[in-house]
């Protein structure tokens, strides 16, 4: 059942990628190099051919996801996701099996993004998306949320912190360069944050006794 989750959520995140790959280009060719979809999607299709992600336990799978985005994803996206994914997985050796174990996963790979892009909620990147969604996750479990409202209000809160990179002005990365001009964009990597988590709570959810 732990492997059939890895499947699910691996499955899951690489058809979000692959889906709105172009959309991705788009909002960085408004404020960036414009490559970052066609980068996720390479490096998501590299996890997609993979196939032994899917029977290793989700630590495992999560390390050695990461480490194929750092080297097939060029650009700022690989180290920067490799380390999200890498960190997450060495929090916690195995599968998870409590909502304290995701949220030790997340805060980890959160810190490891802080420290890889020297970079802080606020700057329009893709922490502004994963440090609030961190945040809410934080809140869920101290209230003693249901699953299914805890995997709802991720997404709300995923939802609601990209809106809230349109108005941002870009301090870090190629968007920095643009000043005032990156202001009226929403960030390309908060948006590929945003789906990935749309992604895993959906997979989640489906696992889910009904």
């Amino acid at each position: 059942m732990a492997h059939e989750l890895t499947r699910r959520l691996i499955d899951a995140a690489v058809t979000a990628i692959r889906d709105h790959a172009d959309e991705l280009t788009g909002l960085d060719q408004a404020i960036g190099d414009g490559d970052h979809g066609i980068n996720m999607k390479r490096g998501f299709d590299a996890i997609a051919d993979a196939p032994e992600l899917k029977t290793l336990p989700l630590g495992d799978a999560l390390q050695k996801a990461g480490m194929t985005l750092v080297m097939k994803v060029g650009g700022a996206s690989g180290p920067l996701f490799g380390s999200l994914l890498m960190a997450m997985g060495k929090a916690v050796p195995g599968d998870p099996t409590q909502g304290e174990q995701v949220q030790a996963m997340l805060a980890e790979g959160i810190a490891a993004v802080k420290k890889r892009g020297k970079s802080d909620a606020g700057e329009k990147t893709m922490l502004d998306v994963l440090v609030p969604v961190g945040e809410t996750l934080a809140g869920e479990l101290s209230r003693h949320a249901s699953a299914k409202e805890t995997l709802a209000g991720l997404c709300r809160a995923a939802d609601a912190a990209l809106e809230r990179t349109r108005p941002m002005k870009a301090t870090k990365g190629r968007a920095s360069f643009l000043g005032d001009r990156s202001i009226g964009h929403l960030d390309p990597g908060a948006r590929s944050s945003q789906l990935l988590i749309h992604a895993v709570c959906d997979a989640v959810a489906e696992s889910l006794p009904a």
